[in-house]
């Protein structure tokens, strides 16, 4: 089942996620949903608050990138790298800084550069709570912080510089009122 995705503006995306257990009610098909969602938005990740939930869950698939030709030398690692992050925690960012043009499902029509470490560890547990510590690098990593920055509450327009934030302002107050046609299910917060 496709949800709507709720757009910059919503109380949602602005609160820490909470941890879940293997209890969840529905949380398989929760799952699916959002792998649905995300590809009829056609997204590379989604987070639960980006549907309303305010839950420590994510999902990412960079499959799509792999025919992109900036990542030829990965193209076999990100054609199957698809993954569930539960109750995820970043252990490590390492590396050297890179900026990276992104975008965000919650926020159509803008994209950015952002700066983000190389490299990021995490603690996470997978749709069937086996407990994993993997590092990732590259643009699996960079994916994997942008959707872990929204189950802390955190949008990716909140690490622009002040000028750039003056810049997108109105922009995101369209957003927020529901001012743009996006070809997928939103929700707007009234």
């Amino acid at each position: 089942m496709i949800l709507p995705i709720r757009a910059f503006g919503d109380p949602v995306l602005r609160k820490v996620g909470k941890e879940i257990d293997k209890n969840y009610p529905a949380l398989s098909g929760l799952i699916e949903n959002m792998y649905e969602t995300m590809y009829n938005a056609q997204g590379i990740g989604l987070a639960a608050p980006q549907i309303g939930l305010g839950i420590r869950l994510f999902i990412v698939d960079v499959s799509p990138l792999a025919k992109d030709e900036e990542y030829r030398e990965i193209s076999g690692e990100l054609a199957h790298f698809k993954k569930v992050f539960i109750n995820p925690r970043i252990v490590e960012e390492k590396g050297e800084e890179w900026k990276f043009n992104e975008g965000c499902l919650s926020i159509p029509e803008i994209r950015e550069d952002v700066r983000r470490k190389r490299t990021v560890t995490l603690e996470y547990w997978d749709e069937s709570f086996r407990p994993y510590r993997e590092t990732f690098s590259d643009i699996r990593a960079r994916v994997i912080q942008h959707e872990y920055d929204h189950i802390e509450g955190i949008l990716f327009t909140d690490r622009l510089g002040v000028l750039k934030k003056k810049i997108i302002k109105g922009k995101l107050q369209k957003i927020a009122s529901g001012e743009i046609n996006v070809n997928y299910l939103m929700r707007f917060y009234k």
